[in-house]
């Protein structure tokens, strides 16, 4: 079973001004809309994206890999039909929960979805919000009228998180123009559960939205970038094992482990953005444990160490140098390979090759080099 997540970005969002839909406007040097989906796709716990658009704006946006379109409906609770009804057409990718959530919240965080994404273990509907605290009161014509009790008032947050069945029967059945999906799920007598929300979970709405989300964003951001470099030389063998592929050749690579060199550099790029020294400090080569390894389990480690820092992986680059084997008709795999050890898209992973031109080791076939790069993000 899998997650999804649709994002409403069919909206006109006029009140923001800019002559623009709110979704394409700048924000902190991105698109409002980009911000919104990034968070979502360094989120490991969401399995499949689908971004509703209207149909005026379907030439403005190239999708990614991975993030499926839907033209949007009339108001907002037909375009989540629609991407309901997109999910629910596709069984064989076997998705039972989904996420839906507004574009205009740019400032979402990965921490904040997967805890909605994780709520829904144990509950048939969960949501984020804010008790309300400041006083209320009534007004007419300019002038208060009375005041409103808030006692146990929410101020609402997207994504809200549905079972997929549920909350697609509970659209088909609603009449009428609700305020948000809770609505939907509360008239089909779906119970939800209400999770902490965040203050900068903030929708943008009018222009002074903009400046107060892009404080949010650049202020709260934290970037590291990591480098990772490392050499095998050519032994006995008949295949390589780069990016965790094995590749066939006349030889194979020498090393204490299984000598994967793009895991390698790849491995030391994220301990190197961490300050966390590198493979060898982890996993001594004197330890005779680690003789023949699995490259993937020192890769594993760094992973994990980036997710218990805070960190969410932004995205990584692989530059194999080597004469030979040839890389180009094996590099798809192995970007499905690092997506599948880093719980990252594959159009965030680049793995590409060059030659030496024939000068050094590598230019004389006596090994393969690797130069990775990756860059953590800390929202």
């Amino acid at each position: 079973m899998s997650i999804a997540a649709i994002i409403l970005a069919a909206g006109r969002g006029t009140r923001a001004g800019g002559g623009l839909a709110k979704q394409w406007h700048l924000l902190a040097g991105r698109r409002v809309v980009d911000w919104t989906l990034s968070a979502f796709e360094m989120t490991a716990q969401i399995d499949h994206i689908i971004l509703v658009l209207h149909p005026d704006d379907l030439h403005i946006f190239s999708p990614n890999p991975g993030i499926e379109i839907v033209t949007g409906g009339e108001t907002r609770a037909g375009s989540v039909r629609n991407g309901l009804e997109a999910l629910a057409a596709r069984p064989e990718r076997d998705i039972d929960k989904v996420l839906i959530h507004d574009v205009a919240r740019a400032c979402i965080t990965p921490d904040l979805i997967a805890q909605v994404a994780q709520a829904l273990s144990t509950h048939m509907a969960a949501a984020p919000a804010l008790p309300v605290t400041d006083a209320l009161w009534t007004a007419s014509d300019g002038r208060v009228t009375g005041t409103q009790d808030r006692t146990g008032l929410y101020r609402a947050q997207t994504p809200q998180g549905f079972r997929l069945a549920q909350i697609l029967a509970a659209h088909r059945a609603f009449e009428g123009d609700p305020a948000d999906d809770v609505e939907v799920a509360r008239a089909a007598g779906l119970a939800v559960h209400i999770l902490p929300g965040s203050e900068d979970n903030l929708k943008i709405t009018m222009p002074e939205d903009f400046a107060r989300a892009e404080k949010v964003l650049r202020g709260n951001m934290d970037i590291r970038v990591g480098s990772g470099y490392d050499v095998h030389r050519f032994g006995t063998g008949d295949h390589v094992m780069l990016c965790g592929v094995p590749v066939p050749h006349t030889r194979g690579l020498q090393g204490h482990s299984d000598a994967d060199v793009g895991l390698h550099a790849l491995t030391d790029a994220l301990y190197g953005a961490l300050a966390e020294g590198d493979i060898g400090q982890h996993f001594p080569p004197s330890d005779p444990q680690w003789k023949g390894a699995e490259s993937h389990v020192f890769l594993t480690h760094a992973v994990n160490m980036v997710r218990e820092k805070g960190y969410d992986i932004s995205n990584v680059d692989v530059t194999l140098v080597c004469e030979y084997p040839k890389i180009g008709p094996h590099a798809g795999k192995m970007r499905a390979s690092l997506s599948g050890l880093l719980h990252l898209g594959e159009n965030r992973i680049s793995v590409k090759a060059t030659t030496s031109e024939r000068l050094g080791f590598t230019g004389r076939g006596e090994g393969i080099a690797a130069m990775a790069t990756a860059t953590l993000v800390r929202p």
